[in-house]
C-alpha cells in the first residue's frame, strides 16, 4: 500500500516536472532583425537578443538563387511581429533552434509550403515537412522553378572545399566575375560562355564539379593553358 502511493507519487512529480519542462522551451518576443531564409533576431523582455536558427529547414544561401527571395519570404511573415518560439536545442555557433509560430501558424512549415527552404534531413524529426516538401516541388513554387536546384548543404560543403589557385590560372581569367552572372541558371561545362563565367559559378555558386581534377582550372577548354 505504502509502496504504491510513493510510486504514484513519483509518477505524479515526474509528470509535472515534465510539464513544467516543456513549458520552459516555450518563450516569446518580437522580431527585430532577419538575417536569412532561416535565421532572425528576437528581442525579449528586458532588451535581451537573441539569434534563432530555425528548426528542420535550411534555406537558400545568399549567394544561392532564391536565397533574397526567401529571406524576403521570411520577413514577410515574421519581421516586427510578436512570435512563440517552440525552443530545441543550441547549436555550435550558439544560436538557439526552434520552431517559429504566430497562434498555432507554424512559420517554419510555411517557409517550406512557399518553396522558399528545403526540409533538412540531417536534422529533421517530422517527417511530414517531406511532404510539404514534396507538394511545393510538384507544385513549382519558390525555389522549385529550377528545374535541378541545389540542397544549401550540398552548396555550403563545395564552397568550403572548393577553391580556385589564381597562380594556376591565365592572367586572363582573374579578372573579377560580372555582376550580370547569377547562380542557378547553369551547371555544366557546355552552357558557360568565357572563363570568367566558369569561375563565378565555381567559386560563388559551389560547382565543385566544373573543375573535375582539382587543378584550379575550371572547365580547361575555356580556361586551360591550350594543353
Amino acid at each position: 500500500m505504502t509502496i504504491g502511493l510513493s510510486l504514484r507519487y513519483i509518477l505524479i512529480s515526474l509528470f509535472m516536472f515534465s510539464i513544467s519542462a516543456g513549458a520552459a522551451e516555450m518563450f516569446e518576443g518580437g522580431v527585430v532583425g532577419v538575417h536569412d531564409g532561416d535565421t532572425i533576431t528576437l528581442l525579449l523582455a528586458g532588451n535581451q537578443q537573441l539569434k534563432i536558427r530555425l528548426a528542420q529547414i535550411d534555406a537558400p544561401e545568399s549567394g544561392q538563387a532564391f536565397g533574397q527571395r526567401s529571406k524576403q519570404s521570411l520577413s514577410e511573415l515574421v519581421f516586427n511581429k510578436a512570435i512563440h518560439v517552440k525552443k530545441e536545442t543550441i547549436d555550435k555557433y550558439g544560436r538557439t533552434v526552434g520552431t517559429l509560430f504566430i497562434g498555432e501558424f507554424d512559420i517554419n512549415r510555411e517557409q517550406i509550403k512557399r518553396g522558399m527552404a528545403w526540409a533538412y534531413r540531417k536534422y529533421l524529426h517530422d517527417p511530414s515537412l517531406i511532404q510539404v516538401e514534396k507538394a511545393a516541388r510538384l507544385a513549382k513554387v519558390g525555389l522549385w522553378t529550377d528545374p535541378n536546384p541545389m540542397p544549401p548543404w550540398e552548396y555550403r560543403h563545395n564552397t568550403k572545399n572548393s577553391s580556385v589557385s589564381t597562380n594556376a590560372l591565365p592572367k586572363a581569367t582573374t579578372i573579377k566575375p560580372s555582376v550580370n552572372f547569377s547562380c542557378g541558371n547553369k551547371h555544366y561545362c557546355k552552357e558557360m560562355t568565357s572563363c570568367e563565367e566558369t569561375i563565378f559559378y565555381l567559386t560563388q555558386c559551389g560547382l565543385s564539379h566544373l573543375d573535375k581534377d582539382s587543378d584550379g582550372i575550371p572547365c580547361e577548354k575555356l580556361c586551360g593553358h591550350g594543353r
